[in-house]
């Protein structure tokens, strides 16, 4: 589906996390990871388990950079 974000980043689900509402999704990405949270109905409609294959996308106003 083609989208207009740039930020886009593959990885694998690692671990999901279901509450009452919402999700939380953990995506090893190379040697980090992002977390995500979003809603239960989404995450169960997308059927993500640990090993999916997923792309996380990145739409934000404001990303920081750390220098070791």
């Amino acid at each position: 589906m083609p989208i207009s974000a740039r930020n886009q980043l593959e990885g694998k689900v690692m671990e999901v996390t279901l509450g009452d509402i919402m999700a939380h999704v953990v995506v090893k990405i190379g040697n980090g990871q992002v977390e995500s949270v979003i809603t239960r109905r989404s995450a169960e409609q997308l059927g993500l388990k640990k090993g999916d294959k997923v792309t996380v996308i990145i739409k934000s106003t404001e990303v920081m950079l750390q220098k070791d």
